[in-house]
């Protein structure tokens, strides 16, 4: 029943529709495409109050944003004055900023999306690029991406950074201790020179890493020297040795100078090991002494025991000789000697 109400009602709209003549249809399709042109411009409105200074500012610095990309950027979360910023300090700073090659709107919109900071990154490229480092967008994205302070890194490429060794903050120590063959006891403070290597900036070992190896190589050095004298004589050595054996391999950094900056000399302690040997083998010797003293007097002891040991025996031998003696004379085996019988 219901079909068939359909139907019906279907083929009331068919009749309508067929008794309506062209002029009709013709006014419907006007009013139509009229109400599409006044969408069509009341969206372009919005979009040019929203987006027009931006767009405006990007024509007329030549940086190659469209308006529908400001509309997209609108719709994808992304801040179109950044991405715009970005261009035009990348266009005036003679950089690339084509489609294809250069830093396109798409790359930077991507590298936002993905967490980036757009600006730092556009930053030191440009910073970069003054200072003819080579450094790419990509490459200063990556780095940016991995958590590093590209910023700081171009910086420190520029301007070499320098480095306590060791580094009070971090260790809480002051001064290295190393001992030389001698014994003598030196404590030396260094200051490593070091500039960031890009290209093993995303994955390179950190300042820590450098600080150790730099102290680590001092102490070997010095240990390796024959007396504390030669070290205090010429530091330039022991930084000239630290420096050819490639300590900064697979760090972040490349090592410019090792300096000497203060080297004083601590305690002796090799004399001091002596002494405390010395002492030690005095004490094994008085041991020793009094292990044999206490010898002598428990041979002694015993020598005394022996003795009274002895007198008692005889004592007892004499003991005996009256009573043998009354013994023979009862048995008639001993005769009174006397007047030549």
């Amino acid at each position: 029943m219901q079909l068939d109400n359909k139907i019906f009602e279907l083929g009331l709209f068919v009749a309508q529709l067929e008794d309506l003549s062209k002029e009709d249809i013709t006014q419907y399709a006007i009013w139509a495409g009229i109400a599409v042109l006044l969408f069509m411009a009341a969206g372009l409105g919005m979009a040019l109050l929203t987006y027009g200074k931006l767009w405006f500012q990007a024509y007329m610095s030549g940086a190659d944003v469209s308006m529908f990309s400001l509309i997209g950027m609108g719709f994808r979360k992304v801040r179109p004055d950044m991405i715009v910023k970005a261009k035009v300090m990348a266009k005036q700073a003679g950089l690339d900023i084509s489609r294809r090659n250069g830093i396109s709107t798409e790359q930077l919109e991507a590298h936002y999306l993905a967490g980036g900071d757009v600006m730092k990154v556009t930053n030191s490229i440009i910073a970069a690029q003054r200072a003819n480092i080579d450094l790419d967008f990509d490459r200063s994205a990556a780095i940016d991406l991995a958590g590093r302070d590209v910023m700081d890194a171009v910086r420190t490429s520029v301007y070499p950074k320098v480095i306590d060794c060791p580094d009070p903050e971090r260790s809480g120590k002051n001064v290295l201790s190393a001992m030389s063959k001698d014994g003598v006891e030196l404590k030396i403070r260094a200051r490593v020179t070091v500039r960031t290597n890009l290209e093993q900036l995303i994955g390179g070992a950190t300042e820590e890493t450098i600080i150790a190896r730099v102290g680590e190589s001092i102490i070997s050095s010095i240990g390796s020297s024959e007396k504390h004298q030669d070290v205090l004589e010429n530091p330039d050595r022991i930084s000239r040795a630290v420096l050819e054996r490639g300590l900064d391999a697979h760090t972040a950094f490349e090592i410019v100078s090792i300096d000497i900056a203060d080297i004083d000399v601590g305690e002796n302690i090799g004399a001091r090991l002596q002494a405390d040997q010395a002492e030690a083998d005095t004490r094994v010797a008085q041991a020793a002494a009094e292990k044999r003293r206490a010898d002598a007097i428990a041979r002694e002891q015993q020598m005394k025991a022996d003795v009274a040991l002895q007198r008692a025996q005889l004592v007892m031998a004499e003991a005996e000789v009256p009573q043998a003696m009354a013994d023979a004379f009862r048995e008639g085996n001993l005769r009174a000697m006397g007047n030549g019988k």
